[in-house]
């Protein structure tokens, strides 16, 4: 008897609470680039009743991301896409952000969406990161949005000398992330079938914890503590959004990106964590 197919990409703490919260009674593809990992959260999963198969899978290679499509349609009908995969910038350099964050999600919305079946839903995972650097210009935005998948990397914007350090380049990925989610919900679209993004801020896993012992662990330890919500989130919290999007209580939902913070975003354009709220605040007569 075959099962609507979820496939989920990056064997992580939020991908795993994504699957484990919507992906009971249907097969779980599980993709990842590190198959002893993978298939170590699989045998997690699977010892606790859910049906989950490890796949080998490079996020940056088109050839991958559709082998494991493939093999995912061997067990049935795509009906939900999780995207969880991507490395950090304390993780990688510059060209792998690149490669990875920005065109392989790309790659993923736009193969998916080639065969997600009617009332099929997804959800690929951005970040706050694109919220707080500099506006782009609409072109720029409408470049990241709309450039042929296999010409992305090829953009001005993304050259090298204009890419001032990882964390630009990640900040530049999450940004295409979300203007992508907008361009592929239209094809989504097409076929019945929704896509969103959601935009976490400091979620406590494996890769805040790189990010924490990194060059930016000051800031990062200072976001949290100083945002409205005054600590970092779980990957359940992102879940219970991921939820919503996956079902049909979010059936008028696509195209869109739920930033989930804590506030910090807010907090860093209006509040206490703004870059010039740091400075000392000049003595009168100066």
């Amino acid at each position: 008897m075959k099962k609507d197919v979820m496939i989920v990409t990056g064997a992580g703490q939020i991908s795993m609470a994504i699957a484990r919260r919507v992906g009971f009674g249907k097969k779980i593809v599980l993709g990842d680039r590190s198959m002893k990992h993978c298939e170590a959260v699989a045998g997690l999963m699977n010892n606790a009743g859910f049906d989950v198969e490890p796949f080998h899978m490079d996020l940056s290679s088109r050839d991958s991301i559709r082998a494991m499509i493939a093999a995912a349609q061997e067990h049935g009908d795509i009906r939900y896409m999780v995207n969880g995969a991507g490395v950090s910038p304390s993780q990688a350099p510059v060209e792998t952000i690149l490669r990875v964050d920005l065109y392989g999600t790309a790659v993923l919305l736009e193969e998916v969406g080639r065969v997600i079946a009617p009332g099929g839903a997804g959800v690929t995972i951005s970040s706050q990161s694109g919220w707080r650097m500099p506006q782009l210009t609409p072109e720029q935005d409408r470049q990241l949005a709309t450039t042929p998948t296999e010409e992305l990397l090829s953009l001005d914007i993304l050259q090298p000398e204009n890419i001032k350090d990882t964390l630009h380049a990640y900040q530049l990925a999450k940004r295409c992330n979300e203007k992508r989610v907008m361009y592929e919900c239209v094809r989504w679209g097409g076929r019945g079938a929704r896509l969103n993004a959601i935009a976490p801020g400091i979620i406590v896993t494996p890769l805040a914890v790189d990010e924490f012992n990194g060059p930016r662990g000051a800031f990062y330890k200072d976001m949290f503590a100083r945002c409205p919500a005054g600590r970092p989130g779980t990957a359940d919290e992102i879940a219970n959004i991921a939820e919503l999007l996956l079902s049909d209580a979010g059936a008028f939902i696509t195209g869109s990106t739920f930033l989930a913070d804590g506030g910090a975003t807010a907090s860093y354009h209006y509040g206490p964590l703004q870059p010039q709220a740091k400075q000392p605040a000049p003595k009168q007569g100066d």
